[in-house]
């Protein structure tokens, strides 16, 4: 696999337009770590690091609307790809939907929101948008 964060994201993705409540992915720190933004701004609603044999794998609990069965994740896709990475400063830093979604970025502070950048005045990698 060549690019495990769009693998990640697809898998999501895929699992929200199945309507299933629970995605198995194959665990790494940086997928537990998006997964952790993810759960911090109520797109999730919990996950668990589960230890296997073979790999370990992150469960992923989705969120839907109690009586419409919406997702909260409406749309989940990758910014910064291996062929193309996409770096911002502070300046400019991208504010998804003007503010209602959310960038995912990766900082030398670790794996944080876009407003977590701005606010410790920090840039870095822009992997994901997610509303």
């Amino acid at each position: 696999m060549t690019d495990p964060i769009s693998d990640y994201l697809t898998r999501i993705r895929n699992a929200v337009a199945a309507g299933l409540k629970v995605v198995e992915i194959p665990s790494s720190r940086m997928k537990l770590e998006m997964t952790r933004v993810l759960h911090e701004k109520g797109y999730i609603l919990s996950y668990k690091l589960v230890e296997g044999t073979p790999y370990n794998t992150i469960k992923i609990a989705l969120k839907y609307h109690p009586e419409t069965k919406k997702p909260a994740i409406k749309k989940i896709m990758r910014v910064s790809k291996p062929g193309l990475r996409q770096y911002n400063g502070v300046s400019s830093m991208p504010r998804v939907l003007n503010g209602l979604g959310i960038a995912i970025i990766s900082t030398s502070k670790g794996i944080i929101s876009d407003k977590e950048a701005r606010d410790m005045n920090v840039g870095g990698e822009v992997l994901c948008y997610v509303y």
